[in-house]
């Protein structure tokens, strides 16, 4: 029986963020991917997630994988809504956390939301430059092939993420009840969301797996789809 793997992308992303590691998971799985780019708050982004693998039957196996917001997107799933929840065999977290918004993260938030509405292409560039590894600023294929993706996702949805991402639900005591196979992974050079917070929700969800990626930022699934596939693989 052929598991479902369903992808949830990050921030600024559209399912375009993916392709790279679906092209190395290949007819692995069922491969279904969310769209975060319509919803306000993360709870309607994991009601609608929840919808594309409503037609999931009983016995196949069905693996969840969130990267960053996507993350946040699958937590919320698993900690909000125990019937569903029962229905999936494995859990991959990609360069995410299980942390609450912080006062400070907020005030930088409200300042990257006026930053979008005045100029949406310079925000878009100091988010490239940020977020990937040294290791990948050479790489300019790849980098275009980034800046087309959150070109892509918009201005508006943009700031609707990131008003989901600031009154985002503290889940981490929810976190520590969780009995469902789980990976953490994260980029060894994330500054957007840095290695302690991977360490920490690692810590909290029982008997879960650590891996890091080496030579990637945040951008996992663009600047290493090899070895995210193959983590995710191990899931399936």
């Amino acid at each position: 029986m052929k598991p479902v793997l369903l992808l949830i992308p990050g921030m600024l992303n559209t399912a375009a963020i993916w392709r790279r590691v679906t092209a190395h998971i290949g007819d692995a799985a069922d491969i279904r991917i969310a769209n975060l780019l319509t919803q306000s708050t993360i709870p309607e982004m994991a009601d609608d997630a929840w919808k594309l693998v409503a037609d999931v039957l009983p016995g196949t196996p069905l693996v969840i994988c969130g990267f960053s917001l996507g993350g946040y997107t699958a937590i919320e799933m698993l900690t909000h809504a125990s019937e569903r929840a029962r229905q999936v065999t494995a859990l991959g977290l990609l360069d995410t956390s299980g942390r609450p918004e912080s006062p400070e993260g907020r005030v930088v938030r409200e300042k990257t939301i006026a930053a979008i509405e005045k100029n949406f292409p310079k925000v878009v560039e100091g988010v490239l430059a940020f977020g990937t590894s040294p290791a990948t600023h050479g790489n300019e294929a790849l980098i275009q092939g980034l800046r087309e993706i959150m070109l892509d996702a918009g201005p508006e949805a943009t700031i609707r993420q990131n008003r989901a991402i600031m009154a985002r639900a503290d889940n981490r005591e929810k976190l520590a009840m969780l009995k469902i196979r789980t990976l953490v992974m994260c980029g060894r050079d994330d500054k957007i969301t840095p290695p302690d917070a991977s360490i920490e929700l690692a810590a909290l969800i029982p008997g879960a797996q650590l891996e890091w990626i080496d030579n990637a930022g945040h951008m996992t699934p663009m600047e290493q789809p090899e070895r995210v596939a193959a983590l995710i693989k191990t899931l399936l």
